[in-house]
């Protein structure tokens, strides 16, 4: 259930918005437990005065192909998983989008289940939980 919104270069190509894309999922289904078909993202391309990142902050090395990927998602995953989610994006973003692990910026936002609505202004995993709740 997360939902994903990545800044990139508006100079990166509509072809490696989808690398990105697809690189950022694959890796949250391989270390998140995210169910197939969760794909919730936003992508976003900026103009180089409004995607800024310090380039050498924590002594990085940024390029122009800087981006950022912010992810809210349910809390309860533990620092071993999240490192791991880390990793894999990193590692996945470089092998099939050429980006450089320095150029990845990644946030985790955690939040509850009573803070999701995918549609018909319902709280689908509260009403979910509720309804399991009430057959037992």
């Amino acid at each position: 259930m997360p939902l994903v919104r990545i800044s990139v270069s508006n100079t990166v190509s509509t072809d490696r918005r989808k690398q990105i894309a697809d690189a950022i999922y694959d890796a949250m289904r391989a270390t998140l437990n995210i169910p197939e078909g969760d794909r919730f993202m936003v992508l976003t391309a900026h103009s180089q005065d409004e995607l800024i990142g310090d380039p050498h902050f924590m002594k990085m090395q940024r390029t122009s192909d800087f981006l950022i990927v912010h992810v809210t998602l349910r809390q309860g995953r533990s620092t071993e998983i999240k490192q791991a989610f880390y990793s894999k994006t990193a590692q996945l973003l470089q092998e099939r989008a050429n980006v450089a692990p320095d150029d990845v910026m990644i946030v985790l936002s955690e939040n509850s289940l009573d803070d999701w609505s995918f549609g018909r202004g319902e709280a689908q995993f509260v009403l979910s939980a509720q309804a399991s709740a009430s057959t037992k």
